[in-house]
């Protein structure tokens, strides 16, 4: 998933930019309206944080004309410390999804980040693919080539969050988390889980899709060999 901050404090968004790619998020940046808008409009995001106080253009400014000139639907949530009532209309009445007030937990962010997302895609994501291999999440049927292939629920589960990243680099700390939550195993069951996946994925066919990246993680892609 890709995402565009467009923050002026320094501090902030930095620290947000660190967290977010801790999670496995591919992040991009703007500390001003008008490069934020600029960038917003030029690249696919899948999200936009984008900050109220910003100089040339403020966030209710970006954000209307994103919606309005650009026709653009792409989620974004606005930051702010603003708390009053009117603020916070006034930036859902001009096209924000959602509204959070500085100062805020990282944490809350991204699970915020991740709402709406699930709601953004609804039923629009229930088809995943890479390359070709499919998975159809109403179904829980996974085909490569046009070939049915058998997981178990963990291995559906990680292929899920392979797929919907694809073709970002997933931390081995974000699939544990995925998969098991906070009462992760003791054992290494991630490399167990990917081998797993390995086997079915990509063992009968001839160009491998899940790829380790070595002491950070795995990514699901077609590379050129």
């Amino acid at each position: 998933m890709r995402i565009l901050v467009i923050e002026d404090n320094k501090d902030i968004l930095a620290n947000v930019l660190d967290y977010l790619e801790l999670k496995g998020f591919s992040v991009d940046c703007a500390q001003d309206g008008v490069t934020g808008l600029h960038r917003a409009v030029s690249a696919h995001y899948d999200l936009i944080v984008l900050d109220i106080m910003l100089p040339g253009m403020d966030g209710y400014q970006v954000c209307k004309r994103l919606r309005e000139d650009a026709g653009f639907a792409t989620p974004i949530i606005m930051l702010t410390a603003r708390d009053a009532l009117d603020d916070r209309l006034q930036g859902l009445h001009s096209g924000a999804d959602d509204y959070l007030v500085k100062p805020f937990a990282l944490s809350e962010l991204v699970a915020r980040i991740y709402a709406i997302l699930r709601r953004s895609q609804g039923s629009s994501a229930q088809q995943l693919s890479v390359a070709d291999l499919s998975y159809d999440l109403d179904t829980l049927q996974v085909r490569r080539a046009g070939q049915l292939l058998k997981l178990n629920r963990t291995g559906l589960k990680l292929l899920e969050l392979l797929m919907r990243r694809s073709p970002a680099v997933l931390r081995r700390e974000v699939l544990e988390e995925g998969l098991w939550g906070e009462e992760l195993p003791q054992s290494d069951s991630l490399r167990s889980q990917i081998h797993q996946l390995r086997q079915v994925i990509d063992k009968p066919f001839a160009a491998p899709l899940i790829h380790t990246v070595h002491g950070v993680g795995y990514c699901l892609a077609e590379r050129a060999e």
